[in-house]
């Protein structure tokens, strides 16, 4: 990784981090500044653990549990049909699951509808640019960066594990140098698809609008964006869900696969879309321990060495 000036690294350094505080900390995601944030738009709203309405994004830290730190770091995109973010069940939740298992986990609270494509691709690459950038702060390997997304937040982890090297992921910022591939992907019932039969269209209107071009839609239907460079990634999908096809996930699959990366994928019979960590679901209820099972193989969940 290229080393950033000390000015660029003193700005994006969290004034806790030596600390290692056991209450998560909330950081704004642009210091600097948002990149083209659009002024006139609503009060940002919370409402049932959603949020919806985001202009400001952030960054909240959940430290990994004490004496289990293992410099593997993941950052969370919840879901939301690019609408809202389910912040509680799918970025709390997951958050401190994580945490249980060693892993410095970073919910990221990133734009949607109101401000658009590339937002979203924006908020995410700049989020694994500023956690590698800082990796020493908070005692990670740079080279263990993981992005987890449920939902359209799979579709927006997916998005940084195929485009992270897009111009559309630049803003001109110091930052723009550091590397921004996601070392692996957890996509929980992701959107994948934004034509064909498999495709999530309320997710597609709302980050590209009503008549998007048919290069937008190109460029955002990730699975098309799948090359050997994308990172080993882990697929979760049941079949009984009724709002994202689990199609979805298969497309994802097979271009991984065609693609030579390594890659898992559960599919269960049973359980809703944006069933988080819900329990009585059946097998479906048993994906953390599935999941836990491939960190861990994958050294992931190993001590700093």
């Amino acid at each position: 990784m290229k080393r950033l000036g000390a000015a660029v690294l003193a700005a994006s350094t969290p004034a806790y981090a030596a600390d290692w505080p056991a209450a998560p900390v909330t950081l704004p995601l642009w210091p600097e500044g948002v990149p083209e944030r659009r002024t006139g738009l609503e009060p940002e709203r919370f409402v049932d653990g959603r949020i919806s309405r985001v202009a400001d994004p952030t960054l909240t830290v959940y430290p990994p549990a004490v004496d289990r730190a293992n410099g593997t770091a993941v950052i969370i995109c919840p879901g939301g049909g690019y609408e809202r973010l389910a912040i509680v069940r799918e970025g709390e939740q997951h958050a401190r699951w994580l945490s249980s298992l060693g892993v410095t986990a970073f919910v990221l609270k990133y734009r949607m509808r109101e401000s658009g494509h590339p937002a979203p691709l924006r908020d995410v690459l700049r989020a694994l640019r500023l956690v590698r950038a800082q990796a020493d702060a908070y005692g990670l390997r740079p080279d263990r960066i993981g992005v987890m997304g449920s939902s359209a937040g799979g579709h927006l982890a997916a998005s940084a594990g195929t485009l992270f090297d897009h111009p559309l992921g630049r803003t001109g910022h110091a930052l723009d140098a550091v590397n921004a591939r996601p070392d692996f992907l957890v996509l929980m019932y992701p959107v994948i698809a934004l034509d064909g039969p498999a495709a999530h269209m309320g997710s597609r209107t709302a980050l590209l609008g009503a008549s998007p071009s048919a290069a937008d839609v190109e460029l955002m239907s990730v699975a098309r964006q799948v090359t050997a460079r994308t990172p080993p990634t882990l697929l979760i999908h049941t079949q009984d869900d009724a709002a994202v096809p689990v199609e979805n996930s298969i497309l994802f699959y097979q271009a991984l696969t065609r693609a030579g990366v390594p890659a898992e994928m559960h599919l269960y019979e049973h359980g809703p879309h944006g069933m988080g960590m819900r329990p009585g679901l059946g097998n479906a209820s048993s994906w953390p321990q599935r999941a836990e099972e491939w960190l861990r193989v994958r050294g992931l969940l190993d001590s700093v060495k």
